[in-house]
């Protein structure tokens, strides 16, 4: 029996490549077999069938956008911070305790200084 050896570098380049390949394939047949028709209402807003009146895009608040976005940093970050606190004392078992403290540490860290970031450009304000 002949013995391969590729290194991790080759297969990940492989993976990657072979990834890029099958992605511009499928849009590409799917380009290839979609229905094309080309005509004026394909431009037009849908609005449940009624023509609108004047513009029909709506400007928001960009304070909307920005409080989402922070809702979500936070919210990841509880999803990141329940799985190591389950395991926490696996960790201290293992002797790796400190490092685990020190690695969540500097992650929730990060989160705090994007908090007090939002907080002085004055996103958490309603205005």
């Amino acid at each position: 029996m002949i013995a391969l050896s590729i290194s991790n570098g080759v297969l990940a380049v492989t993976a990657a490549l072979t990834g890029f390949a099958l992605v511009a394939l499928a849009l590409w047949v799917a380009g290839l077999l979609s229905p094309r028709s080309f005509n004026e209402q394909k431009g037009e807003a849908y609005e449940c069938g009624i023509p609108t009146r004047g513009e029909s895009m709506a400007q928001f608040k960009i304070g909307y956008y920005l409080y989402a976005l922070l809702f979500l940093m936070f919210d990841v970050e509880c999803v990141f911070l329940f799985p190591w606190a389950v395991k926490v004392r696996d960790f201290v078992n293992e002797g790796v305790g400190l490092q685990s403290l020190t690695c969540i540490a500097v992650f929730f860290g990060i989160l705090v200084l994007g908090l007090v970031y939002a907080w002085r450009k004055g996103a958490l304000q309603w205005k």
